[in-house]
């Protein structure tokens, strides 16, 4: 039997250990271990609520929006607030283009290479990479010039003793199964994402003022005016500006990014037989529709586990708790777990110090705690979300998921694993590109109606707010469900927890000795070289992890890294 330890696990977002076991050349057993503390809940205490949100949305440099609008949505459900019509829809359309770009950027830069071999792309015949680009799209930027030009550069970068972006890749691994002309066109798309994934986030700078951390979040709404005649507010022009970008966006998901995930699913379909885990699927379900309801969502609410496919369990969120047992922090009973909206955030390091070999696995060994659902783990994320609504009779996911196991000619039962992840994040893409402009749309066709409201101050003031209350804040972040809970008392914030879509993912053991979906999801995953172990990068990198939302700085010589004094602000 060997131990392995991945660290840094790179291509993600943040810091992430991966301790594993090889035996017989299969994971045996596996370890995730999140090496950096988040204290964001500790900074927001005593703080203004309707000030959380500029707060919060720093506990990531990438996923900003989502806890902006999880913030927002906590303190509103606490106060009462009711944001109007054209607020809801420009947080809708902020959000969902932070779905697309998010999922195209991971299929492109932070897991392609787990598929692609750019070495191989270098030795490619240009001519074909061109009739296979044409075979499968559309895309006008498959011409044999085209290809010749990306492989003449890869390669230049390739043998510069500089690869800058494609050093240190296991290129030439046994796993890799694609071939030279496929390698060259996905490195090619790699690139062209590149310049594409600028270009759409300037819906979230008309919308929000800026990206990252947009600036026009307000409890009760948004603060950015719309006025037809001003070119200081959010106008016609700006609209019909922002149209352009979401068209170009679902032309270049339908014609580039689809087209590859399906061609890399086809040339490695043993896995779908691979990453499958515990199996148990969560969403928290999003983007209301005008009811306003739960059953109008988009994205539907509730739990399904497999191979049970009756239907959707309902989701309750009193039966959320957390857990520390195998965490860096201290509750008064650690075999218990607390619900959020109860949580606490005592940080407790105990690990080795640096440098070691391996972890104590069997104490605490993890910056995140363990969140379970009525004592389950929890799969979130796009598989969990297309699953769950599948299960609902959402009708467009169904349709789509459909079509999509039919070209791949998989059965949904299939979905569960490391491959099923990618697709579905695909498939989600194709949907959220779609639903943009419907959104867009009637932004536009309500701003003609002469409704310009953007905000609802009824329930602005602390004075209208009880003395004590409680909120909830949802969002399905593209990574998964995304929870913000907080405690108001006498206008201030008295407690705030936030549990991560990757909290969830990648959480270690709990008191009952529960693997979390990724130490469950690499059980069995084959590893031809430990010394190279590319096939658990796959199934890590799947889940597409964000350990910069559920963890943040430590000094590991327990030095104070800075202090942020309540009377500086």
């Amino acid at each position: 039997m060997t131990r392995i330890a991945i660290d840094p696990v790179t291509r993600i977002e943040g810091h992430l250990r991966i301790e594993a076991t090889v035996e017989g050349g299969k994971v045996a057993d596996a370890w995730s271990s999140s090496t950096m503390f988040r204290g964001m809940e500790i900074v927001l205490r005593k703080r203004d609520p309707r000030d959380a949100w500029l707060f919060a949305q720093r506990i990531c440099g990438v996923c900003t929006t989502v806890h902006a609008l999880a913030s927002v949505r906590a303190v509103e459900d606490a106060v009462g607030s009711n944001p109007p019509l054209n607020a809801r829809l420009i947080r809708d359309v902020i959000a969902g283009t932070q779905y697309v770009q998010d999922h195209v950027i991971h299929f492109y830069h932070l897991h392609a290479f787990d598929w692609v071999d750019v070495a191989s792309a270098t030795k490619a015949d240009p001519a074909a990479a061109s009739r296979l680009a044409q075979s499968i799209s559309a895309w006008p930027k498959s011409s044999p010039g085209y290809f010749q030009e990306i492989r003449d550069k890869i390669a230049a970068i390739v043998n510069s003793g500089q690869p800058g972006l494609f050093a240190n890749g296991y290129w030439g691994h046994p796993a890799y199964r694609l071939s030279p002309e496929a390698n060259l066109v996905l490195v090619a798309h790699y690139l062209e994402a590149l310049d594409w994934q600028r270009e759409i986030v300037r819906v979230q700078a008309i919308l929000g003022g800026k990206n990252p951390h947009p600036q026009t979040y307000l409890v009760g709404g948004m603060a950015i005016p719309i006025d037809p005649d001003s070119q200081a507010a959010l106008n016609f022009a700006r609209l019909d500006e922002e149209r352009t970008i979401l068209e170009s966006a679902k032309t270049f998901v339908e014609q580039v990014y689809l087209p590859d995930a399906v061609l890399v699913a086809s040339h490695y379909p043993e896995w779908f037989g691979y990453g499958a885990g515990h199996k148990t699927y969560m969403a928290y379900g999003d983007f209301p529709q005008p009811s306003g309801d739960v059953s109008s969502y988009r994205f539907a609410r509730g739990i399904v586990r497999y191979p049970n496919e009756a239907g959707v369990d309902a989701f309750d969120p009193a039966k959320i708790s957390e857990y520390v047992t195998r965490s860096w922090y201290a509750y008064p009973d650690e075999r218990v777990g607390l619900h959020p909206s109860r949580g606490e955030t005592n940080p407790t390091y105990t690990g080795p110090q640096p440098p070691f070999e391996f972890l104590n696995v069997n104490d605490k060994y993890s910056w995140l705690k363990a969140p379970r659902y009525d004592g389950e783990v929890m799969e979130v994320g796009p598989l969990a979300r297309l699953l769950v609504s599948y299960a609902a009779g959402r009708p467009d996911i169904k349709n789509v998921l459909d079509g999509a196991l039919r070209t791949l000619k998989l059965q949904r039962a299939d979905l569960s694993s490391t491959l099923g992840r990618v697709v579905a994040r695909a498939l989600e893409t194709q949907l959220m590109s779609g639903w943009l402009l419907e959104w867009h749309d009637e932004l536009v066709a309500n701003v003609a109606n002469g409704d310009l409201a953007v905000h609802d101050g009824s329930r602005w003031e602390p004075s209208s707010w009880p003395a004590e209350c409680e909120g909830w804040g949802s969002h399905e972040a593209p990574r998964g469900s995304l929870g913000h809970w907080v405690r108001i008392e006498s206008g201030a914030i008295a407690n705030y927890q936030a549990v991560m879509p990757t909290t969830w993912n990648a959480s270690p053991r709990d008191a009952r000795g529960m693997r979390g979906p990724y130490e469950a999801a690499l059980l069995g995953t084959p590893v031809a070289d430990p010394q190279r172990p590319l096939e658990i990068l796959r199934t890590v990198h799947s889940f597409d992890p964000c350990m910069a939302c559920a963890v943040h700085v430590l000094d590991p010589d327990g030095g104070l890294v800075v202090r942020v004094e309540d009377d500086a602000w």
